[in-house]
This record gives structure tokens, C-alpha cells and sequence, in this order.
């Protein structure tokens, strides 16, 4: 039975109070047909019973771990320290909900200011905020950042075609009435031809590192550029890639964005993620969401506090430019758990072995007959893999026949690479099964052999 709270004297005085005699009467007013509609519902079960059920369709599912996978396309399968999940599943924080009165909650203000720290730290920014519902979400929120900077009278944003689908989709739909325009990555654009694009309505020049292709360009004198336009410069990035190479802040961005999932985040089927957002100072009156400071309080004791709250809608109102309610916080803690149990020196690790894994893994199939990978540009943890074949073919071959997760493919965003795959290596990814994967592709047909039209 379910608990109800009310008693019969309880729900009397309700009925009084409203001017009714009856809860019959209560529901006069519905008409009959609306009041009672024929529900196609099964019997009801027990609670054991669901269970039951419940477990039947779970054991359907299958278990990724059970698979090599190697598909990437911003959302990776890295190892997570157990020390992760000890901390998240602590009820003091699973539990909590957004910091309306946030002084009152200073272990989850602690939480995310370290977070903040750790995020500048490896941006080589200023200022952090607590993070934003994902990836593509804090791009958009750069976008808005820029359009507020410039008081709207720079509109147009330059989007290098190597910054994730998703990510460009996102931040198009948040701006289709706010008047910015996009240009850039509708076609082939190289990195001089969005150079080219500058001029004195360009609010800001976004471009990814690595790129959606894996591959690292080479931005030395981007910022350069950039700046003399007058325009800011947005990096989106790998947060496990800056372990290893210069930080966006060394390179001249203004803002660092992009999908914290890889730290310490499950794959999860999708999400929930966690968008890391990052600039320079001067900037962090324009930026959504929330920032966290550090202060003393009357005792002098170290307190935390919420700083610059007046950019939250919940005071702005129909004039918020945001839509954070609630920063993911507690996948801003998987992260924070994740950067400090892995250290600088940890963190430099996850991304050597990425590096030389994926490294070794291009090489075996670069050499293999029929296929073919661009080692043009360096890369670090993925690379497009040209295949004899169509990469839906080869992917359902590879699942079926040898447990393997093929790589992403890349003709779902861009039309005319049927044969070209998006293939990720994480330091999750052996050597055997790296192997696995070149033997696999070597010759499908061959292993396919008579049962080829199944």
C-alpha cells in the first residue's frame, strides 16, 4: 500500500475550506469520458515480481567492459581509480542539491573551488566556473560570453570545421535568435582560410585541439592573429591531452572549453557529462554559471563563498543569458577526485600511453593492404582510419564476429566518408587488442567465409 499522509479530518477541512461537500463533487467538474479513460495497463505485480522482471531486462543489456571498443568521437573509455566513486557515493554528496543559500554549504563550495583550481591549473586560464551541463553546452555558453563582451556589436563567430558536430550543432541552436552568425565550417577550411575570415565583426575565432579528427595543429601564431582583429580566441580541448602538451593559456586562448567526461566520468551511454569552462579574468563578469572564491570569515576561519551572483538567472530573470539551475556538481566532484588522485605526474601518464597506444595502433593499420591513415598532422588519441569499405559494414562485422567496438563513423557528420573511420585509443586499450583489431581488418572476407550473407 502507499503511505497517505492525510487523514479523513484532514482532507474534511480541505473540502470545507474549497466549498465542497464531497471528493465526488471535487470531481465534478471533469467531464465522465475524461474521468475514468480505459487504461491498457497489465495486472499489477508484487514488488519481487518487478525485481524479477527488472533483472530479466537488465541481463539483456550488454556489458561494454566485455569489449574492445575503440570509439571515441568525444566520449572516451579511460580507467577510473576506485577512489572516484568512494567519494561521489558518499551520501553528503550524492544528496545534495544546488547551493541556494551556499554559505551553508561549504564542503560542496570547497568541492567545486578545488575543482575551479584544478581546471585553471591545466587550462593555463584565470577563472573556472562550476561547470555546465556538457561539452557542447559550454561552448555555446563561450559564444554567449563573446556576444556580451562585444555588447553585441561584433556578431560573427568563426567555427574551424575540426570542432565536434555536436559541439558546433549546440551552440547554433542556443544562438539561433540571439544574432550571432557562424561561418567557417561548412566546408573545408584550413586553419589560414579561418585566418582569412577575421574582420572587425568577428567576435570570436573557435578551433579544437586536438582536433574532432584526433590530429594537433599548429597554432603557434593563432592567437597572434586573432588578437590584432580585435576578437578572442576559444580553445576547445581534451582535458587528458593537456597532461602532455602546452596549455591553451600558454598558446594565447581567451577561453577554454570542453567535455570533462574523460576525467574520471563513466561512458554511461551518453551521460551525464560535465562542460568545463575557463577564461581570463577580465572576462569573468560576462561568464554564466557559478564561481566559487575563497574567503575568511568573522572568526578568521578559511570559508568558501559564491562570488558574482548577479548573473544568475534565478535573480535576472527573463534577462538571464544562462541556463544553469544547478552545475553538474557532482560530476565537478568526479572530476576534482579524479585530477587530485592522478596528480600532475598521473595525469602526464594517462596521456603518454594514450599517445603511444594509439601511435603503435595507427602504424599496424596503416600498413595493412586497402587501408590507410594520414600521419600529416600529429595526433594523440585518435585518427581517421580510410577503409576499403563502408565502416557501417566493417563495424557490424567487428561486434559480431570478434567483440570488437569499431570506431566512430564519420560519415554520420560529414556526407562522402562512408570509408573513413574515427578510430580512438585509450591507455584502456592492450596490446592484444590492438592486435585483434589490425588482424580483424586484415582480410574480413576471409573470416566471414561462407556465412557472408547473414
Amino acid at each position: 500500500m502507499s503511505y497517505i499522509p492525510h487523514t479523513d479530518a484532514d482532507r474534511a477541512d480541505m473540502l470545507k475550506t474549497i466549498g465542497v461537500q464531497s471528493m465526488e463533487e471535487l470531481f465534478d467538474r471533469v467531464p465522465d469520458e475524461q474521468r475514468f479513460p480505459p487504461l491498457d495497463l497489465p495486472e499489477g505485480l508484487s514488488e519481487m515480481e518487478v525485481a524479477w522482471e527488472v533483472g530479466g531486462l537488465a541481463r539483456a543489456n550488454v556489458n561494454t567492459s566485455d569489449y574492445a571498443t575503440f570509439l571515441g568521437a568525444g566520449a572516451y573509455n579511460h580507467y577510473i581509480p576506485s577512489i572516484v566513486n568512494h567519494v561521489l557515493l558518499r551520501s553528503e554528496f550524492y544528496t545534495a542539491y544546488t547551493p541556494y543559500q551556499p554559505e551553508v554549504s561549504q564542503g560542496t563550495l570547497q568541492a567545486i573551488f578545488e575543482y575551479q583550481s584544478m581546471m585553471i591549473a591545466l587550462t593555463g586560464m584565470e577563472v573556472a566556473n562550476a561547470s555546465h551541463y556538457d561539452g557542447a553546452t559550454a561552448l555555446a555558453e563561450a559564444v554567449t560570453m563573446a556576444r556580451a563582451h562585444y555588447r553585441g556589436k561584433r556578431t560573427k563567430v568563426i567555427l574551424s570545421p575540426g570542432v565536434n558536430p555536436q559541439f558546433r550543432a549546440v551552440a547554433r541552436t542556443y544562438h539561433q535568435g540571439s544574432g550571432m552568425k557562424f561561418v567557417g565550417d561548412k566546408g573545408s577550411a584550413t586553419l589560414t582560410d579561418l585566418v582569412d575570415m577575421l574582420d572587425d565583426d568577428t567576435a570570436m575565432l573557435v578551433v579544437s585541439y586536438p582536433n574532432f579528427f584526433g590530429q594537433i595543429e599548429d597554432f603557434s601564431t593563432l592567437a597572434e592573429s586573432v588578437h590584432k582583429a580585435g576578437a578572442l580566441l576559444c580553445m576547445v580541448v581534451d582535458p587528458i591531452m593537456l597532461g602532455l602538451f602546452k596549455s591553451p593559456g600558454e598558446l594565447g586562448a581567451d577561453v577554454v572549453v570542453g567535455e570533462g567526461q574523460s576525467l574520471g566520468i563513466p561512458l554511461s551511454f551518453g551521460g551525464p557529462y560535465l562542460g568545463f569552462f575557463a577564461t581570463r579574468e577580465e572576462y569573468v563578469r560576462k561568464i554564466a554559471g557559478r564561481v566559487v572564491g575563497q574567503t575568511v570569515d568573522n572568526h578568521g576561519r578559511r570559508a568558501y563563498v559564491m562570488t558574482l551572483r548577479p548573473r544568475e538567472q534565478d535573480i535576472r530573470r527573463e534577462k538571464a543569458t544562462s541556463n544553469i539551475c544547478t552545475n553538474q556538481g557532482l560530476m565537478s566532484l568526479a572530476a576534482c577526485v579524479y585530477m587530485s588522485a592522478m596528480g600532475k605526474h598521473g595525469l602526464r601518464k594517462v596521456a603518454e600511453l594514450c599517445y603511444q597506444k594509439s601511435h603503435y595502433a595507427a602504424e599496424q593499420l596503416n600498413a595493412l593492404n586497402g587501408y590507410s591513415v594520414d600521419m600529416s598532422k600529429p595526433f594523440f588519441k585518435e585518427f581517421v582510419l580510410t577503409c576499403p569499405r563502408p565502416v557501417a559494414e566493417l563495424n557490424d562485422y567487428l561486434l559480431e564476429h570478434w567483440g570488437i567496438i569499431g570506431g566512430y563513423d564519420l560519415s554520420k557528420d560529414l556526407p562522402g566518408r562512408e570509408n573513413q573511420m574515427l578510430v580512438a585509443v585509450t591507455e584502456m586499450n592492450i596490446k592484444d587488442e590492438i592486435d585483434t583489431l589490425v588482424e580483424a581488418l586484415r582480410d574480413p572476407d576471409a573470416h566471414l567465409g561462407h556465412d557472408h550473407h547473414h
